[in-house]
């Protein structure tokens, strides 16, 4: 299968500190991939580098053969931030027909992605009345309204209910059997079991880049969040015991 994404020896600096450590993956055409971490380990960062809004440190980033933040690329890429992206001022409808337009799509077209996330009851409420959940889906319409190439999602889910979650993971599925390409952040273990494939990411490092099947197999178990846990656990240093004729207060800290 050919790729979508690739990222080589990615280094990303926050001031002084380290935010991803030459992290380096493929991601398919056609796929759903999920993204899974702690808070503060690099999801969002990889993320922004994927887009080409990240200032990175060194290492590259090639998205549908170009690199990321290519000028030609604008239009190929949909990405949802975790705060939505839309205009308070505007009802949910001028939201997805303004950013229809930008792509030369129809106020129908758009119409259609409101329908998608599940808005059509509140197509005609203004954005700042909303919830945060609907505000969220609002912004979801407003990224996927052009069908892009690379869609990019971070926590697309939170706040929603289990019925409107499962109607979303459904529609992503439809886009990739469309031939999108799908990255999808969450902290949710039940939705990785929806994805292609995972990547798990801890401290700004990749310890895990497979199936969601191969990733269980690896740890030995069957349940994601416990696999997750032993991969996790795997990388962290041994803490030395003590040698003989040693007592555990003599062990060096």
């Amino acid at each position: 299968m050919a790729s979508a994404i690739e990222v080589a020896d990615l280094v990303v600096h926050r001031g002084a500190r380290p935010v991803l450590h030459g992290l380096s993956c493929t991601i398919p055409e056609g796929s759903v991939t999920g993204l899974l971490g702690p808070s503060g380990s690099g999801k969002t960062t990889l993320m922004r580098a994927i887009v080409g809004v990240q200032v990175v440190k060194s290492g590259t980033v090639t998205v549908l053969g170009r690199p990321a933040g290519d000028a030609q690329l604008r239009k190929q890429i949909g990405y949802l931030t975790q705060a939505p992206s839309v205009y308070a001022d505007l009802t949910v409808r001028e939201n997805a027909r303004y950013f229809a337009a930008l792509y030369g799509l129809s106020a129908s077209e758009a119409d259609a992605a409101v329908r998608d996330v599940g808005l059509a009851a509140a197509a005609g409420q203004l954005v700042g009345n909303l919830s945060g959940g609907q505000r969220s889906r609002a912004s979801l319409a407003c990224a996927v309204v052009g069908r892009p190439k690379v869609l990019i999602l971070d926590e697309p889910t939170v706040g929603q209910d289990p019925v409107l979650r499962d109607e979303l993971w459904a529609q992503f599925r439809d886009m990739a059997q469309a031939g999108s390409t799908l990255v999808v952040s969450s902290h949710v273990m039940d939705e990785a079991n929806r994805c292609d494939r995972l990547l798990l990411i801890r401290e700004g490092a990749l310890i895990a880049d497979d199936t969601p099947a191969a990733v269980k197999a690896a740890a030995g178990t069957d349940d994601l969040d416990q696999a997750f846990l032993t991969l996790i656990r795997r990388q962290e240093p041994a803490v030395p015991g003590p040698r003989a004729g040693e007592s555990a207060s003599e062990v060096p800290a």
